[in-house]
């Protein structure tokens, strides 16, 4: 993880503030900002009920939340002031079932050019076992 650089420290602790407060569906899931760097992030997801689906387990919604929450994040990081960004496109494979503990979403932006960004993020449980794989494709909007 030594390839990826720090953020600057009022940056990355105005993104955790902002996560924490201004993202309810962020709350409604329950998911949590670990770590941050330019062009990387680790989010993290408790188990709860009210993510089951019908079987028990995590409802695979909640897992490409996670997934997807964490390319933005790591996207984040990389961002100029005049730009937002988008997903335009995920593909997700489910590995294993999330049916108790925490998840762990790991994202690194593997292209960040002028009009897309494409991450790729690896979900894993508390220990190390794979849940999920994904891409992700992201618009760079600028404002000006």
């Amino acid at each position: 993880m030594a390839r990826f650089e720090e953020l600057d420290p009022e940056f990355r602790q105005a993104v955790f503030e902002r996560l924490q407060k201004q993202v309810p569906y962020w709350n409604l899931l329950g998911m949590e900002l670990m770590d941050l760097k330019k062009g990387w992030a680790r989010l993290r997801l408790p188990f709860s009920e009210k993510l089951g689906n019908a079987g028990g387990i995590a409802h695979g919604g909640a897992i490409f939340s996670l997934a997807d929450a964490a390319v933005g994040t790591a996207l984040t990081g990389l961002t100029r002031k005049n730009e937002s960004i988008s997903t335009i496109e995920m593909k997700i494979n489910y590995i294993r079932p999330f049916f108790s503990g925490c998840i762990y979403a790991e994202a690194v932006i593997l292209h960040n050019g002028r009009n897309t960004a494409l991450g790729e993020v690896t979900v894993t449980d508390a220990a190390k076992n794979l849940v999920a794989r994904a891409m992700a494709t992201y618009s760079v909007i600028r404002k000006y």
